[in-house]
């Protein structure tokens, strides 16, 4: 199971490409675009989502509500496109209409892909690095995670994310009776914290931000409950399931550090303190009484949650620019400002959920016959009673 993504953030649209998935699954649009709204919120989020509304359109690969086993295409269209139809569009310009366009950017901004993918490329445009290395592009990334979160979901597989630092802000260990709740609490939270306590204190911290000119980064976390044992591999690096998470969350947007588990802390216990002890129960079979791993061992799933949290930098996008030099004249100047958001953090655990799912779903997929669901859900099933009696 795989995805292709394709578009520029003031582009008339942004694609992907899914294939992979067992025919039969249901799906509709509502399932992507509750998705694709959440991704919007958030205390701290900036002007562009006043002017997007993103909803998916299914183009291909689904008939009457089902999928079909062909490839399925997603397209979400860029409503702010109408203001950038001259200066992004794939037609050849004229020598005056080339004049007319002054959003030529010789600035690379600090932070950014901009000199780097300038230098890869040869774009002495950086408009050319920074339209695809923008994190609009998440948004389909999220539209495909939303299908892999429906096919979890139908396989009794649950996903859900919260935030536990904004700004050196820490929520408390706040326990939660079920991921239901959980989902519930952080829905209706501007900042998507379980821990109400701490929840204005995060936003009064993005306002501060904001009115310095600066932006704030923090601390997302994946909780996924119901997945079962035994997916992913020990034989091979490539094939550890955990590290295809780590993989997925580092590569989000400005994501610059991921943990599994106690993940780092697990550096200052001893090894009592940090292996989960095995017992055995006649209804649920095997289980661990700690859940320190974060639901992995080998590289492959133990049946525990699997809790994976990543680390969001600040935006690098400031309203008080930091210094940069032009490529042009080598010059020192201020870096261009684009539209920004002076903290992503909320949004950016919706993303983080959508990269899970998408890995979760993709080694199910690949471990499992899959080329129909009825017949994927009722191997697992099987799977799961076997698992039981080992």
């Amino acid at each position: 199971m795989r995805y292709l993504t394709a578009g520029e953030s003031h582009g008339p649209q942004l694609t992907t490409i899914i294939e992979g998935l067992p025919a039969g699954m249901p799906i509709e649009n509502v399932d992507i675009n509750e998705q694709l709204a959440r991704r919007q919120k958030g205390h701290g989020r900036g002007r562009r989502m006043q002017i997007e509304k993103d909803t998916a359109f299914i183009s291909s690969g689904v008939r009457h509500g089902y999928t079909l086993g062909s490839p399925i295409a997603l397209v979400v269209e860029n409503d702010d496109w109408k203001h950038w139809t001259k200066i992004m569009g794939s037609e050849g310009l004229t020598e005056e209409e080339a004049e007319e366009i002054k959003r030529k950017i010789t600035r690379p901004r600090p932070g950014h892909a901009d000199l780097n993918g300038g230098i890869k490329y040869g774009h002495r445009d950086l408009r050319n690095v920074l339209e695809r290395s923008s994190a609009r592009e998440t948004t389909v990334r999220v539209a495909a995670g939303a299908v892999a979160k429906k096919l979890l979901s139908l396989l009794g597989i649950e996903v859900a994310s919260h935030v536990v630092e904004i700004g050196g802000i820490k929520a408390n260990p706040v326990p939660y009776e079920s991921i239901q709740q959980l989902q519930e609490v952080t829905e209706a939270s501007p900042v998507r914290c379980f821990d109400k306590e701490v929840e204005q204190q995060m936003m009064d911290a993005i306002d501060d931000a904001k009115k310095k000119g600066d932006s704030i980064g923090g601390i997302v976390e994946v909780i996924v409950e119901g997945m079962p044992v035994g997916v992913g591999s020990y034989v091979h690096y490539d094939r550890k399931l955990d590290a295809k998470l780590a993989a997925a969350i580092v590569g989000i947007n400005a994501f610059k550090g991921v943990e599994i588990g106690l993940g780092f802390e697990a550096a200052h216990r001893f090894g009592s303190e940090v292996h989960d002890e095995i017992a055995w129960d006649k209804e649920k079979g095997y289980y661990r009484k700690t859940n320190r791993l974060g639901g992995f061992e080998g590289g492959m799933t133990t049946g525990m949650p699997i809790v994976v949290r990543g680390v969001m930098k600040p935006i690098p996008t400031l309203y008080k620019p930091l210094k940069s030099v032009d490529i042009d004249t080598k010059e020192v100047f201020e870096a261009s400002v684009e539209r920004s958001d002076s903290c992503a953090v909320p949004a950016a655990a919706v993303v983080a959920e959508a990269v899970v799912a998408w890995e979760l779903a993709a080694a199910i997929v690949d471990q499992f016959p899959s080329d129909r669901f009825d017949q994927l859900a009722d191997y697992l099933k099987a799977y799961r009673e076997e698992v039981k009696e080992f």
